[in-house]
């Protein structure tokens, strides 16, 4: 039963997919290519980061950060380094600037007139006068009482 109990933990634990020959020496530096690599998006699969990643492009974007801080780039000079090399899309939280703003507010911009149109249809509708109904004629009212009684 421990064994199980062993076997569901390891399987439970967060998959890094960085291996033991990328690890830096430096601890606070391998901390930092940690956090970097965290926030990197891997270009083959998509929505993992580069740290949870086993592709090859995710190996080698993890070996370009390390690389970099290893030569003495903050962290910002890092993460833009490898964002002028393969774009903005490698960011897994885009800057909500330029082009992304419209992006980042399309969603809230479309709720907010879906609202305000269905707003405005529900009160309008609400105000509309009821159908008029034509009353039946004093032949049409002879007829359904004669029809009523069958």
């Amino acid at each position: 039963m421990r064994r199980l109990v062993l076997v569901l933990c390891v399987l439970a634990a967060p998959a890094l997919a960085v291996q033991p020959d990328e690890v830096l020496d430096d601890p606070a530096l391998e901390e930092r290519a940690r956090d970097i690599s965290a926030g990197l998006r891997c270009l083959v699969c998509r929505n993992e980061s580069i740290d949870e990643s086993n592709a090859e492009l995710a190996r080698d974007l993890r070996l370009l950060v390390r690389e970099r801080l290893v030569a003495g780039d903050s962290n910002e000079e890092a993460v833009d380094y490898i964002v002028d090399r393969y774009g903005e899309y490698v960011l897994l939280n885009p800057t909500a600037e330029g082009a992304n703003l419209l992006l980042w507010l399309a969603g809230p911009l479309m709720l907010g007139a879906g609202l305000v149109m269905g707003g405005l249809y529900l009160r309008r509708r609400s105000k509309e006068a009821e159908p008029a109904t034509d009353r039946l004629s004093a032949d049409e009212e002879a007829r359904l009482r004669e029809i009523l009684r069958e």
